[in-house]
């Protein structure tokens, strides 16, 4: 069994796309816009979300991420959890951690623990709350 996240992104699931790829190294897995999807005659599609993503999905190691516009609902509220994302090393994780940063909300800086060498919290760009973490523990 697994638990895969689906997260929406209110008319940014793009840049979003993109960032996460430049960024964090994630791997685009699969990719399909509003116009690209099969004809609906009970659903007639609005033309204002055909360039929109309907559906996507990127991997970050071995985990799947799959991503949206949501053209369906108002508003995207993200709350109530966080997105945590565990580095190759010290290094590796601080400059995951300065990438999510860039244009976001810095929630706890990154800093050593009692848990690990590296840890901090975020709100990024998008929204999503991540906690991203070194996997060396404290000598």
């Amino acid at each position: 069994m697994e638990i895969q996240p689906y997260v929406f992104f209110e008319g940014r699931c793009e840049e979003a796309l993109s960032f996460y790829t430049d960024k964090l190294g994630a791997e685009l897995q699969f990719k399909m816009h509003y116009k690209d999807a099969p004809p609906n005659p009970d659903q007639t599609p609005n033309p204002k979300f055909a360039d929109m993503v309907m559906h996507a999905s990127v991997k970050f190691g071995s985990t799947i991420l799959m991503m949206s516009d949501d053209c369906m609902s108002e508003s995207v509220t993200h709350t109530g959890f966080r997105l945590t994302l565990t580095g190759n090393d010290l290094a590796h994780a601080e400059k995951l951690y300065n990438a999510l940063a860039e244009g976001g909300k810095v929630d706890m800086p990154w800093q050593a623990t009692f848990w690990t060498k590296g840890f901090g919290m975020l709100t990024d760009k998008f929204g999503i709350g991540w906690m991203v973490m070194a996997p060396e523990q404290p000598n």
